[in-house]
């Protein structure tokens, strides 16, 4: 198995021995290596073979339980799987310290510097600054998963939008026709482009933006699942067309598997942050966009939520706050996060009650 991150001077790779974690037993403990291997960019090559210095990153041992969950987890968060079983991370595990660090992202390491100092502080990641490793930095942040016994985990991501007011306006300076949008679009639903659309077999960046949140949840309920990773490390990432509000009910009937223990624990813990984001004088400036509420629950029952990915939230103009339940109108910055956040409070509250 590897884990890599690209940039412009090509890809990081780290890597490990690949495992078969289902023979491990969980009370045994091992030792997992992680080496680093740089491969230079070459323009317009792809399929190249991988070739570089290879160095000893860090070696880490633990449970193989908890190395288990980890790992599963980092699988359904990854951005892209490419052949020979690479997946596109932006992070490495600063193993020592288990915690996660992350591709250094200013916005992000600005928003967890406030939030250790905010009322959300305990609904957030815990975030232990920046480390340098060969020339560039990392958001060092604490590992969610650490407490968990084979966790179940889903990602929601909220508001009412994933993108930035100026990146659609940006879209819109140049809206050339992208091939490579229109197969994202066909993949999903094959009738949704326009006669036009699929005589030039091209979508413009600023259509496909704002078709991307019509065919899911997020603009009629504020949120969308994203990802749920099973107990059994089973990932599923099929929800793009996950819409109405019985779809994502029985999604979150299958994720907790009836469980309404874990359902309450989530209810109550949902109810929790919402009251914080009321008080929040964080959430009141900020823009909070493409940010995810994260379900963990394992087989003890043990179940909690937290806030993460803060790369686009920013702040607002001194004396401005958002509502962050009106509707959003281009140029008001709404990003309707509690506007999902009550719908899912009420899904919930819908499932435990029934």
């Amino acid at each position: 198995m590897s884990v890599a991150r690209k940039s412009a001077h090509g890809y990081h790779v780290c890597y490990y021995s690949h495992l078969s974690w289902s023979r491990l037993s969980p009370s045994r403990s091992l030792s997992l290596t992680f080496y680093s291997l740089r491969i230079p960019a070459v323009s317009g090559q792809r399929g190249r073979k991988m070739s570089g210095k290879v160095q000893t990153l860090a070696t880490y041992q633990a449970g193989a339980r908890y190395c288990c969950s980890l790992v599963n987890w980092l699988n359904m968060v990854g951005k892209k799987k490419e052949k020979g079983n690479i997946i596109l991370f932006d992070f490495f595990w600063w193993s020592t310290e288990c915690n996660h660090c992350w591709k250094h992202c200013e916005c992000e390491q600005r928003c967890l510097s406030l939030l250790m100092k905010d009322v959300l502080r305990p609904y957030v990641p815990g975030y232990h600054g920046d480390v340098e490793k060969d020339g560039q930095k990392y958001n060092q942040m604490e590992d969610l998963l650490a407490e968990f016994d084979y966790p179940c985990v889903m990602d929601c991501k909220m508001g009412v939008r994933t993108y930035l007011e100026e990146e659609l306006t940006k879209a819109r300076k140049k809206p050339s026709p992208r091939p490579d949008m229109y197969q994202k679009m066909i993949e999903v639903d094959p009738d949704a482009p326009t006669t036009e659309e699929n005589d030039q077999k091209a979508v413009t960046k600023p259509r496909y933006m704002q078709w991307r949140e019509t065919i899911s949840s997020t603009a009629t309920l504020g949120f969308r699942i994203e990802g749920v990773k099973k107990e059994d490390g089973t990932v599923n990432r099929d929800f793009k067309k996950t819409k109405t509000r019985e779809q994502v009910t029985a999604a979150f009937h299958e994720f907790v598997k009836g469980n309404k223990d874990i359902l309450n624990s989530y209810l109550s813990r949902l109810k929790e942050i919402r009251a914080t984001l009321e008080l929040s004088p964080f959430f009141k400036t900020h823009e909070v966009i493409g940010s995810s509420l994260l379900f963990v629950h394992d087989r003890t029952g043990q179940a909690k939520v937290w806030m993460i990915d803060f790369g686009k939230t920013t702040p607002l103009s001194e004396g401005k706050e958002l509502t962050h339940r009106a509707s959003w109108v281009e140029g008001n910055r709404e990003d309707g996060y509690l506007f999902g956040l009550d719908s899912l409070v009420d899904i919930i509250s819908t499932m435990v009650d029934s």
